[in-house]
């Protein structure tokens, strides 16, 4: 992969919060008050976003079990986009995602609070993350909102932006991250998974019982993502609530 990665994509799991709660919302906005704005109308200084070098490399394996992450190429984010930290030999990347790799409709679009660390198998390193870094470069240009939305459709009608590879998946096991301020830390662990945008009941996603949860692509989005919370984080440690109910 190349030294300097262009940078960009989406932190899927926060949009399942607006997903389950779309109906709830839309009945609102038709009969009571108009919605709040969202807490964060425009990207904060670049330096919010950043990290300590050596600290965002620990935190980027921490998505993933040491057996995977160990032999992982890790990215960190620079004043152009990610750049490759550490070299890798098994075909998956690890970074740590910055709000931005949020659904193109989540109004936590420009948290500077939000860190996901994730590792990519090498299906998804290859088809889905160069989505994302493209997206990180635009950012760290300066593009709005707005500029990125109409440059992702562009980039999707052009055909620039291709299907996720079959098997594209990556992990979200670390206990260190900060999911957004639904989630207020990191969640769950968990795997994801990326399809072409489809309706997550082809996987029976959201419904009781089956434990898998999904995001439909909202306007604009090129992917949906799916969500499999597991028992135990990247360091072996149970997750405390993985048997009880898992709230998006």
């Amino acid at each position: 992969m190349r030294q300097e990665r262009t940078g960009g994509g989406a932190l899927a799991w926060r949009a399942v919060l607006v997903m389950l709660g779309m109906a709830a919302c839309a009945a609102l906005a038709q009969s009571g008050p108009a919605q709040a704005a969202s807490p964060y109308p425009a990207m904060a200084p670049v330096s919010a976003y950043m990290m300590e070098r050596d600290a965002e490399i620990a935190m980027a394996r921490s998505a993933a079990p040491p057996s995977v992450s160990a032999g992982a190429e890790v990215l960190v984010l620079g004043p152009r986009g990610y750049v490759s930290a550490a070299p890798g030999k098994n075909g998956f990347v690890c970074l740590v995602e910055r709000a931005w790799f949020s659904g193109l409709q989540d109004d936590g679009f420009w948290n500077p609070k939000l860190r996901g660390p994730d590792c990519y198998n090498r299906q998804a390193a290859r088809s889905v993350l160069p989505t994302f870094l493209t997206r990180t470069k635009w950012v760290m240009a300066g593009a709005s909102l707005p500029e990125i939305r109409a440059r992702t459709r562009a980039a999707m009608a052009a055909g620039r932006i291709r299907p996720p590879e079959i098997g594209g998946m990556n992990f979200m096991m670390s206990k260190d991250g900060y999911l957004g301020d639904d989630a207020g830390g990191p969640w769950h662990p968990h795997v994801m998974f990326f399809t072409p945008p489809l309706p997550t009941a082809e996987w029976g996603a959201n419904l009781p019982g089956t434990r898998v949860y999904g995001t439909d692509a909202a306007a604009g989005d090129p992917y949906t993502t799916f969500y499999v919370p597991l028992a135990a984080w990247s360091d072996g440690t149970p997750d405390a609530a993985a048997g009880g109910h898992h709230t998006m």
